[in-house]
């Protein structure tokens, strides 16, 4: 069973008989040790680089001080699981490139840097001494009158408890330790919900809503082009065992049937169900090449996204215009790019009755941008199962974006953009001298 808050456990009635108030308590005291720990560390740090400032040491040790609210606020963060257990994700992004510089420079356009720094120096000068004074009123004064008789055994004489009074004899001792113990257990209840409204402080601060709903977005993107990658490659594992599989055996499939024609007899009955089963078996493989084509064409892969373009705007039942001007893109740029234009060209040959379609592709400043433009009755809707919605969500998973107008009378322009990067292309080999 997980552990519950401080902060639920002192909406219970057994608060008092669980370990929340010890878990406060421990919260609390560490806050207190952390923050002396930090204000000395951080005068020491900064004193050494003033005094070593003139031959140009300190100043590094100077720069780095922005930087110690990071460790501080990752060790804060873990100490709210005692307090508060829920997930305190860390606000920070990984950097892209690796090394050194590439972590100093994202981590001074943080914001969360900054935020962490002052919250390190609101520990340092405000917190930690709230912390021992919240304590000092809550557990420390009613110690003080429990340990009453243990001070007067050493003590030999008069006493003063918990600096407050006077305690000469035993009676007076013991009348104090049970107030101490009468005045511990109410006093519990405000000591947990300070500790319970600290740690609330920190979590807004170190760990906030929007940095754990960042992390799980980013999440969700992952899985989402995990999905893709996964789903594309058991598309191109279909597309080869068509080809070199059920392609094939057709293939043979037909010329077995070809040569049995020339073997029978001119004008039998064998003769002339051997042609048609001769012919079926030519259309089953030209349905199967067109099958394999439009699960992952070959010139998509072997050519790039232009000539593939080209290649569905060559087979369009309707004609249609190009200009293409484009690199070699990742190949996941690539296939969807390929898939959403040739959707386009489907739905404009069965829906829009364009007499010509238009379609316009560039590749400039890290973006690619597909137009395909007709002039048709217009009026087209994703929402109407037109087969555009499932490509909107797999563009986006490429950070992309699909927009589709098409207002009633034409013209419609479906446009599609993805941040992508061109492919470097291979070096070709010097000619040969004569």
């Amino acid at each position: 069973m997980a552990q519950e808050s401080v902060s639920t456990a002192l909406r219970r009635r057994g608060y008092l008989a669980s370990s929340a108030p010890w878990r406060a308590l421990g919260y609390l005291g560490g806050g207190v040790v952390l923050g002396v720990v930090v204000l000395v560390g951080g005068l020491a740090a900064a004193l050494a680089g003033v005094a070593l400032s003139l031959v140009l040491i300190g100043l590094p040790l100077l720069a780095l001080l922005a930087f110690t609210g990071i460790p501080v606020a990752a060790l804060e963060r873990r100490r709210l699981r005692p307090v508060d257990p829920g997930p305190a994700p860390t606000p920070h992004r990984t950097p892209e490139a690796p090394g050194i510089p590439a972590w100093f420079t994202l981590r001074v356009k943080e914001q969360a840097t900054w935020r962490e720094l002052a919250y390190t120096a609101l520990l340092a000068l405000v917190l930690w001494p709230l912390d021992l004074l919240v304590l000092a009123c809550t557990v420390g004064v009613p110690a003080l009158l429990i340990a009453a008789p243990a001070q007067l055994a050493l003590d030999g004489g008069e006493i003063r408890a918990a600096k407050l009074w006077l305690i000469g004899d035993y009676p007076s001792a013991f009348a104090a330790a049970l107030l101490g113990l009468a005045l511990l257990a109410p006093l519990l209840y405000p000591l947990g919900g300070y500790a319970a409204a600290r740690a609330a402080l920190a979590r807004l601060l170190l760990a906030p809503r929007e940095a754990e709903l960042s992390s799980r977005l980013a999440e969700v993107t992952r899985s989402r082009a995990r999905l893709v990658d996964a789903f594309e490659a058991e598309r191109r594992r279909v597309e080869r065992d068509l080809h070199d599989g059920a392609q094939q055996r057709l293939v043979a499939l037909t010329m077995a049937l070809g040569l049995a024609r020339l073997d029978a007899t001119p004008g039998s009955p064998l003769a002339a169900r051997l042609a048609t089963a001769h012919d079926e078996a030519g259309n089953v493989l030209t349905e199967l090449r067109e099958l394999i084509r439009g699960i992952h064409p070959q010139v998509l892969a072997d050519y790039g996204l232009a000539a593939a373009i080209e290649d569905a705007a060559d087979r369009s039942p309707i004609p249609v215009d190009t200009d293409l001007d484009l690199p070699r893109l990742p190949e996941p740029v690539e296939s969807a790019g390929y898939f959403t234009t040739r959707e386009a060209l489907t739905n404009i040959a069965r829906h829009s009755e364009a007499p010509r379609a238009h379609i316009t592709a560039r590749h400039q400043r890290g973006l690619l941008r597909i137009d395909v433009r007709d002039e048709g009755k217009g009026g087209a809707d994703p929402s109407r199962g037109t087969g555009l919605t499932g490509l909107a969500d797999r563009i986006a998973v490429l950070d992309g974006t699909l927009t589709l107008t098409s207002p009633p009378g034409g013209p419609t322009v479906l446009s599609m953009e993805i941040p992508c990067r061109a492919q470097p292309q291979p070096a070709q080999a010097p000619a040969a001298a004569d």
